[in-house]
């Protein structure tokens, strides 16, 4: 399965502790954003990454779409 058919895909590996960076924000990387390639995903801090984890619980769906960008969550519902 492809993540998305246009364009090259960019993976990066990230290692981190989160005790030591709960506070850390983390986002796209700025200079590959553009408004031919806006952000999806706000910026978020494990330490809301994870309290949001917890709270949901695991119930089979990914928590990534609680932290997509409104505008882009609506524009994938029209498309729906």
């Amino acid at each position: 399965m492809v993540a998305n058919k246009k364009g090259p895909r960019i993976s990066v590996a990230i290692f981190l502790n989160p005790s030591h960076q709960g506070d850390r924000p983390y986002g796209p990387i700025k200079q590959l954003l553009s408004e031919e390639n806006p952000p999806i995903y706000q910026t978020v801090s494990v330490k809301d990454y994870i309290a949001y984890f917890y709270t949901k619980g695991l119930t089979g769906e990914s928590i990534l779409s609680h932290f997509m960008l409104p505008h882009v969550k609506e524009q994938r519902k029209l498309k729906n």
